[in-house]
């Protein structure tokens, strides 16, 4: 057993009785059912009505015509495609009707075939049409599924920040308790680069980028807060900062904060001993090409032999997550004081 396939029903507004009603017994015989409408408001007010797969409609018409009524259609909530019927063969009523919204269109005329060509542009112009909705309903659901991912990794980020402020809050409860030595500097260490981690994430569920971070107020904020951290050690009287507008990656932004944390840890340890007091200056240049330098420089009493201080461990962190950025991390004496760079790319 055979299923007939479902009629189409369709709407031909035309003020040209005669011709309408040759039209629709021939359209009934190719497999539509057709009411009829004598002019363009009585052609709406039927739209309206009724439900309708397609819309056939003349151009020339009293009253209200072709054009306006074509107008009036394609501001209807989802409208039916429109092909427009006319007799006038001037390429200028197809472009106009195209343009404004028809899905095709035909000449009208008595020639052997006109009803079956008619009927071919309909379906075909019916079958483009629910292709357009099939699109455009599967690119909604590209943009929902796109918004649902992002809620969803921003509240990743949030939970992955909280988790990492806990963490920083327990290192430095354990700070408290140690007594000053390697064991009290190496928690307090580890508090620093956590803590560095955590606010890449924080800055990620409070923006609207979740992809790339600000790195001008990512690192200006992080230098505010190690401020406070290390203040307590009174060495450091100021931090300055100064960075150009610059977005970069997430990975990039936590490899940059690390480094930046370890720097300005290790100037308050080491640039400042005994009862010496300076300040510490942080700047990231943009090079030609894509190419960045973090700097930071203080007045203390430089390097020895050109190295730095300290067991070494946080210049092998530096150093491994200045090769992740494809970059290098440069230390070297002042006159007064030392300076060290990291010169980076930016993607």
């Amino acid at each position: 057993m055979t299923c007939k396939p479902a009629r189409l029903r369709l709407l031909y507004i035309d003020d040209d009785e005669g011709f309408a009603r040759l039209l629709s017994r021939n359209m009934q015989r190719l497999g539509f059912d057709v009411v009829l409408a004598n002019e363009g408001a009585s052609g709406l007010a039927k739209l309206n009505d009724a439900n309708f797969d397609i819309i056939a409609l003349d151009h020339y018409m009293p009253g209200m015509s072709g054009e306006e009524t074509l107008a009036r259609i394609v501001t209807l909530p989802e409208p039916p495609p429109v092909v427009y019927v006319t007799a006038s063969d001037e390429c200028q009523v197809a472009v106009t009707a195209l343009t404004s919204g028809a899905a095709d269109y035909v000449i009208k005329d008595m020639s052997e075939g006109f009803f079956e060509l008619l009927a071919a542009i309909l379906r075909q112009s019916l079958e483009a049409n629910l292709l357009k909705r099939a699109e455009e309903a599967a690119q909604a659901d590209v943009v929902i599924a796109r918004q649902r991912a992002e809620v969803l990794l921003r509240e990743v980020n949030h939970r992955v920040a909280n988790s990492l402020t806990l963490v920083v809050s327990m290192a430095h409860l354990q700070v408290a308790v140690l007594p000053v030595g390697e064991a009290r500097a190496a928690m307090e260490d580890f508090a620093n680069r956590v803590y560095a981690i955590a606010q890449v994430h924080k800055r990620l569920y409070t923006s609207q980028d979740i992809r790339t971070v600000r790195l001008d107020t990512y690192l200006e904020e992080l230098v505010r807060d190690l401020h406070r951290s290390v203040s307590s050690q009174k060495a450091l009287t100021r931090i300055t900062f100064e960075s150009p507008e610059m977005a970069v990656s997430i990975d990039r932004a936590i490899s940059l904060g690390v480094i930046l944390s370890e720097l300005i840890t290790n100037a308050s340890k080491y640039a400042y001993p005994g009862d010496l007091k300076g300040e510490v200056r942080v700047r990231v240049i943009c090079d030609a090409d894509g190419a960045a330098r973090l700097e930071v420089e203080d007045d203390g009493v430089g390097l020895d032999d050109g190295a730095a201080k300290g067991t070494g461990l946080g210049t092998q962190v530096m150093e491994a997550l200045a090769s992740g950025l494809n970059g290098r991390l440069d230390l070297e004496g002042l006159a007064c004081g030392a300076r060290a760079t990291l010169h980076f790319c930016m993607e």
